[in-house]
């Protein structure tokens, strides 16, 4: 059974850190209770993107004091309130397609925020060779007083399937492993600005080079989720279980979350909502066709508004059995 767990706030929990609770649904709690006023959903999900804790530990030696964090805003929440009432801007920034990539669609929004607060230099440089080959993309170059940072970003959402370490982290489509892209981007992504064909994109010399890394872990037990070595203490968490285990899941109405949708806890019409017998019927016929993982959304119900409470991968029956190879294959290749 997926159980929901709600913590329950008082009036001094409103605006603290998610450090503050233990539970596994903690990011969606404090995300409500501090963002409780905000219903663009891309405001919305710029605000997870500057709030949320990072994904990653800042001091964990496997990564080499490389990981960046957003340093706290006093001013960030009464902009992100007038965004929301006014939201054209940002909307006319983002330009989004209709095959839009959650990575781009994130890199987008924080380039938005980092533009207002005057610090953005550039994004989205791609380096070329003189026989034109991509050698690589500047994701940021970023003011820091006098000086020009290079920032890579990274979402990522990752399953555990297996033992507690990064290698055991595998994306939901088993592309990729948190070892696998930890390793691309420390010893590649952050090396660019040293490489010789990147010294012409660079807008002065580069005094450091950093990974900011946000998303979302998935357990198989989201209640009894185990702090692996390298992860946040505070990191946001779900759940994930096989399409035969979908029918033990149970709440007040639940949402299938479209990739754009990935980033913050969803807020939205209940009428958009699914009940638990709507929801396995969309499973069914979802995975009699496509073997992709769906994540879903566990809601309860505020007046007309379907606030999230969790959130889990329905993966497909063989699903584990697939994973468990993957991540045996990345730890022969370490």
């Amino acid at each position: 059974m997926v159980r929901i767990v709600t913590p329950l706030l008082n009036k001094a929990d409103i605006g603290a850190s998610p450090s503050k609770y233990s539970t596994p649904d903690t990011c969606q709690s404090w995300f409500h209770a501090r963002w409780s006023c905000l219903h663009d959903p891309h405001v919305r999900a710029l605000a997870w993107l500057i709030s949320a804790p990072d994904l990653l530990a800042l001091d964990a030696a496997q990564w080499h004091a490389k990981i960046a964090t957003l340093p706290p805003d006093s001013q960030t929440a009464t902009w992100l309130q007038a965004l929301d009432q006014q939201p054209a801007e940002l909307h006319a920034f983002l330009q989004i397609g209709p095959f839009e990539r959650l990575g781009r669609y994130a890199e987008k929004l924080l380039a938005f925020y980092f533009k207002h607060q005057g610090r953005l230099v550039a994004h989205g440089i791609q380096v070329h060779d003189n026989n034109h080959q991509t050698i690589g993309e500047f994701d940021f170059f970023l003011r820091c007083g006098a000086a020009v940072v290079h920032w890579e970003f990274a979402i990522k959402l990752y399953l555990m399937a297996g033992s507690e370490d990064s290698d055991c982290f595998v994306g939901p489509n088993l592309t990729d492993t948190l070892q696998a892209k930890m390793g691309k981007i420390l010893d590649r992504q952050l090396a660019l600005s040293s490489h010789p064909a990147a010294v012409p994109y660079l807008p002065s010399p580069i005094s450091d080079a950093q990974a900011l890394i946000k998303g979302w872990m998935f357990y198989p037990d989201s209640n009894a989720a185990p702090l692996s070595a390298g992860l946040s203490v505070n990191h946001c968490r779900g759940f994930w279980c096989t399409h035969a285990h979908a029918k033990n899941i149970d709440a007040a109405c639940f949402v299938v979350l479209p990739r754009l949708s990935w980033l913050a806890p969803v807020q939205l019409d209940l009428q958009k909502t699914l009940d638990r017998a709507q929801l396995l019927s969309a499973l069914d016929r979802h995975f009699s066709m496509d073997a992709m993982p769906l994540l879903i959304a566990q809601c309860r119900i505020d007046k007309h508004l379907a606030l999230e409470v969790s959130r889990g991968f329905i993966v497909p029956n063989d699903w584990r059995d697939r994973a468990g190879q993957r991540t045996q294959r990345a730890c022969i290749s370490r």
